[in-house]
């Protein structure tokens, strides 16, 4: 599937960027504008479910296999969030870019988690006060952003996440040289991955008191952990 995709800055660099579950390309308001002033050409995609992209089977292959149908070759810089983190990975080895990021990705989710993702769906009537409560560092336009991406996102993509997650996602090893940054209060991933993913072969910082949205609830916080990779 060819997806929908906005792009930011005409650098001759090539910075892409995927989203995670429930969002969509306007989620990297922040990031984005500053790759774009550091050089690069940036390209938000809409994974398919999500935003103006189309609908369709969901699965880890497909939704990696759209980043390929629709991203350009080697990048320069490529940089997941937890689904789009999931995608990614799927995808790293054919889109083959210089350097990937995986941010909070969604690799291995705790059980507790993964039981609770068949009620993701009623996220999607989350009203404002209910996403304020929920994120409480993040300002109000990002706060409209959620609303606006929950509006166009089809829950569908979220009821396939308990039988993704029968087993682990997590990469054996980088198949390009990848950085992980993991949230400090996040609660997704299982205890022990970062110290794993570093046996692995993974570069891992963390963002201490960041949530999984973490460029939202600490968004230099987040720019710091990416300094040398951007």
């Amino acid at each position: 599937m060819r997806l929908h995709t906005h792009e930011w800055g005409t650098g001759d660099r090539i910075a892409v960027l995927v989203h995670g579950i429930m969002s969509d390309h306007r989620t990297w308001r922040r990031v984005a504008p500053v790759l774009a002033d550091k050089g690069y050409r940036v390209i938000g995609v809409d994974l398919r479910g999500h935003g103006a992209s189309g609908r369709g089977e969901y699965s880890p292959e497909s939704w990696a296999a759209d980043l390929v149908e629709t991203l350009p070759e080697r990048p320069e810089l490529a940089i997941g969030h937890s689904l789009g983190a999931l995608a990614l990975a799927r995808a790293v080895e054919r889109l083959a870019p210089a350097r990937a990021v995986y941010c909070d990705p969604a690799w291995d989710m705790r059980e507790k988690l993964v039981q609770a993702s068949a009620y993701f769906a009623a996220f999607k009537t989350a009203n404002r006060v209910m996403i304020s409560s929920l994120n409480p560092r993040w300002d109000e336009a990002d706060v409209d952003i959620e609303l606006a991406t929950l509006a166009a996102w089809d829950p569908a993509s979220a009821a396939v996440l308990p039988g993704i997650y029968a087993v682990s996602q997590t990469p054996a090893r980088p198949l390009v040289p990848s950085l992980v940054v993991l949230a400090g209060t996040g609660e997704l991933m299982r205890p022990g991955l970062g110290e794993m993913l570093v046996r692995r072969g993974f570069e891992v910082r963390t963002v201490d008191g960041a949530g999984h949205s973490l460029y939202r609830d600490d968004f230099d916080g987040f720019m710091g952990a990416l300094d040398g990779w951007i």
